[in-house]
Formats: C-alpha cells, sequence, structure tokens
C-alpha cells in the first residue's frame, strides 16, 4: 500500500547561487557528509546538490509533513547503490515519522528517483508498506 506520494523541482541556478553565497554553511545545514563527497566529486557539483535538495523536500511531503514539525535537513540523505541508483535513508525525527505511519506487521520501502535537465532538478518519492509476513 502507498503511504505517501512526494514530488518537488529545483532550480540548479538558485542552488548554485546559494552555494556560492553561504558555502559551508549550507552545505553543512542540509546535507550529510556522505552527500557533500558525492557531490563534490561530480562534475555538475551544484545539479547534485540541487537533485538532493528536491529529494529532501519531496521526502519530506510523502512524510506528510513538509519541512516542518521537527523534521531536520540531514534527518533524509540520498546516497547511491553501486549502480547508480538513489537511496533515501531516514533518520531521527524523519524516521519517527516513518514508523508512525507504517501499520502493524508492514515494513516501509522509501523509493526516490532523482532527474535534472538545466536549470532543473526533480524529485519523487513514494513510500510503500509492504505486509513483513
Amino acid at each position: 500500500m502507498i503511504l505517501g506520494i512526494g514530488a518537488d523541482l529545483a532550480n540548479i541556478e538558485r542552488i548554485a547561487g546559494t552555494l556560492e553565497r553561504f558555502g559551508d554553511r549550507f552545505r553543512n545545514r542540509v546535507f550529510t557528509e556522505t552527500e557533500q563527497r558525492r557531490a563534490e566529486r561530480r562534475a555538475d557539483v551544484a545539479g547534485t546538490y540541487a537533485k538532493r535538495w528536491a529529494a529532501k523536500e519531496a521526502c519530506s511531503k510523502a512524510l506528510g509533513t513538509g519541512l516542518r514539525m521537527g523534521i531536520a535537513w540531514k534527518d533524509m540523505a540520498v546516497s547511491n547503490l553501486p549502480t547508480g541508483q538513489p537511496v533515501m535513508h531516514l533518520t531521527g525525527w524523519a524516521a519517527a515519522r516513518l514508523a508512525d505511519l507504517t501499520p502493524a506487521g508492514h515494513e516501509a520501502i522509501v523509493h526516490v528517483t532523482l532527474t535534472d535537465d538545466h536549470p532543473w532538478a526533480q524529485a519523487f518519492v513514494v513510500i510503500e508498506a509492504r505486509p513483513t509476513a
């Protein structure tokens, strides 16, 4: 069953401007060390950050809260499998919210997909509950 769906569209140029203006202050407030390492290795640094920004926004919407009610940017983190597939990891309040949403006898799966076409970065998040038995 679907527990939540979220989508977000981020402007890569806006994220580039924010990175230029606020630098590490912005990076350290919003992105985990793993996300920062991945972004800084890429040719399109701002595009990589913008996709992850969009994923965090989309995830917060799928959780039904948006970025309020105690959720923190770093409570949602995007990494990649060896195949390149993005994976969303939840910790802190986001993980607690997910646990509250998940019916007994089910496990929650967070699906995320990212794309960009300059100047836009887009993310979709679907939270699914699968029976454990």
